[in-house]
């Protein structure tokens, strides 16, 4: 519901982003320059030349979630995207620990991605232009940047997105178009996805980088409210993103193998593993495009930024139309239809973390960004676990007329392939942290203990308020409209919806 009146509070702009918007939203959240640029020479030197294998393994794997995911968001109406998925199959215990893992998560994907903006953008000052700049500066101008572009309506934010994601991929297809014209280095080959080479005890820790660049595609169901038609846009949007994302990570990458050679890329990975994208562009399309490829990976990141602020303030909103977090956090802006008070919350949050790391004199990126950002990507792929067997216990439960491919054989392959996918990133830890065993234990255990914390928390709240935990992840009671009037919005879950009761079956001629 779009109106307001005086007696309804205004709510989210619905029915206004169209599947390419929110294509760009979560495309933008995985940061595609800034992964190839910065992550993928690492790739090359532990898997070798069939490193481009393991990003299409990567999307392979997040697709056959896809199936299950997009299925149960025709069903699921509710805000609450992962968290209420986990609650309607799994129970309103570990629904609401999976809210707490889900705002954990999101806000370290997003707040320690404040380092890298800092060390990249003084990166690029002194490479282009010789000046020295201090990184928090940096940081703090992007939060109040990033806070105004959350802080205006959600529209807006997708026509910033787009035109930041069609130059970040644009400088990467000027790359691969110079390497493929000028026929490589030794002319063009596909060594790099034969068995030989793809079969390789580096290959798990290629699939560990591989999974960490597609965070974020799942956001497109947070975008629900917002969505034209969320029958068919959700869906759609979702496999759009990791279908790109995986298919472009695997030809980019697999263009600068070309660039250099089969046979000598990975020696030019290792020794200028910053530098390797660089070199290849000067080489093949000019110098010219390597100054503006340090440009891009700045606006790279803040798109990043951008995208993770909305996903993060949504869940917000939705957490305090639960009633779980408090009621302000609900706050619609009456003239952009965003959910500013929640905006504002999370900015203050970022600002906090970043000047306690400034105090303590921490390593923008080695410190601020790993150590933080480690946390958020495995809580992210724990969720994306727990949803897949949520999906199937959910279908079991509930009268619908969707196939077993949906929603048995595709989600148990997807629950087995995530797990596999968070035991490789978890045993190699140590390579996107660079610490010491006892950081990465640390690290390691954020996500159990929010998780052990939420169930505590859940327990409370079924105790001292069970209003509120009757009416968490419930479905909106109306059936024309994913959004429902609330004191805090018109967006949201009525607290008095009946307790556990599971979502409306869509027939299929009103979804397919």
């Amino acid at each position: 519901m779009s109106s307001s009146t005086p007696d309804k509070p205004p709510g989210l702009r619905t029915g206004t982003l169209t599947t390419a918007d929110i294509s760009f939203f979560v495309v933008s959240a995985a940061a595609p320059l800034t992964v190839m640029a910065g992550v993928a020479p690492i790739a090359l030197v532990l898997g070798g030349i069939g490193a481009p294998a393991g990003y299409l393994l990567a999307g392979i794997t997040l697709a056959v979630f896809a199936v299950g995911f997009t299925t149960m968001s025709r069903h699921v109406r509710s805000a609450g995207a992962f968290y209420a998925y986990i609650a309607q199959g799994l129970g309103k215990p570990l629904g609401i620990a999976a809210a707490l893992v889900a705002m954990v998560g999101y806000n370290g994907m997003e707040i320690g991605v404040y380092g890298l903006l800092g060390s990249a953008t003084a990166d690029t000052a002194h490479s282009l232009w010789g000046v020295d700049l201090p990184w928090l500066p940096i940081a703090l101008a992007g939060l109040l940047l990033i806070w105004y572009g959350g802080y205006r309506s959600i529209d807006f934010g997708a026509k910033v997105l787009g035109v930041l994601l069609v130059a970040e991929t644009g400088i990467l297809v000027l790359l691969a178009a110079g390497v493929l014209l000028e026929g490589g280095a030794h002319g063009l080959s596909l060594a790099s996805f034969a068995p030989g080479n793809v079969l390789v005890p580096g290959t798990a820790a290629v699939l560990a980088f591989a999974f960490s660049a597609f965070t974020g595609f799942e956001s497109t169901v947070i975008y629900r409210r917002e969505a034209r038609d969320p029958a068919r846009t959700i869906p759609r949007a979702t496999y759009i993103a990791v279908g790109f994302l995986g298919l472009f990570y695997a030809f980019v990458v697999w263009t600068v193998i070309q660039a250099f050679g089969d046979d000598k890329v990975v020696e030019a990975a290792a020794g200028d593993t910053g530098g390797l994208f660089f070199a290849a562009i000067t080489t093949y399309v000019g110098a010219w495009a390597a100054d503006l490829m340090h440009v891009l990976i700045v606006t790279s990141i803040i798109a990043s930024l951008l995208a993770f602020h909305n996903a993060i303030n949504r869940y917000g909103l939705a957490l305090a139309e639960e009633g779980v977090l408090p009621a302000a956090l609900g706050r619609i802006h009456p003239r952009h239809r965003s959910p500013y008070v929640a905006g504002l919350v999370q900015t203050a949050l970022g600002a906090v973390v970043v000047l306690g790391f400034a105090v303590a004199d921490a390593d923008p990126y080695t410190q601020l960004l790993l150590w933080v950002n480690t946390p958020g990507m495995l809580g992210l792929m724990a969720l994306m676990l727990l949803a897949a067997l949520a999906v199937v216990r959910y279908f079991r439960r509930v009268p619908h007329q969707e196939g077993a491919l949906r929603t048995i054989v595709a989600p148990v392959a997807a629950a087995v392939l995530l797990a596999v996918a968070l035991w490789l990133v978890a045993s190699k830890v140590d390579l996107f942290t660079g610490a010491s065993t006892t950081v990465n234990t640390v690290l390691l255990a954020v996500v159990p203990a929010v998780l052990l914390l939420g169930l505590v928390l859940a327990h409370r709240l079924r105790r001292t308020r069970p209003e509120v935990y009757a009416g968490f992840a419930a479905e909106p009671t109306e059936s024309g409209d994913p959004a429902c009037p609330h004191p805090t919005s018109s967006s949201s879950t009525p607290a008095s919806a009946t307790p556990d009761r599971p979502g409306t079956p869509l027939s299929p001629s009103a979804t397919d």
